[in-house]
């Protein structure tokens, strides 16, 4: 028996096997992945720690900055 996530795949690739235009179809979900995952990521999602702080150290003590100050803000 398979898990939930493997049925849900086997639906899928099965009905699109079946379809005469699925290889197709199967070609533009692959690239519109691509494109969410990869492209926006590099310029819309930049590493916005890698670029203002140079050690791990100080990238540390702002995400606890962070995390802590907004619940010091709520208190």
């Amino acid at each position: 028996m398979l898990s939930f996530p493997g049925r849900i795949f086997r639906f899928y690739r099965d009905g699109f096997r079946s379809m005469s235009i699925g290889k197709t179809l199967w070609k533009v979900i692959l690239v519109k992945l691509f494109i969410m995952f990869v492209v926006l990521k590099l310029f819309f999602f930049p590493n916005f720690l890698a670029t203002n702080f140079s050690s791990d150290e100080q990238r540390a003590a702002h995400v606890m900055e962070q995390i802590t100050g907004a619940v010091q803000k709520q208190n």
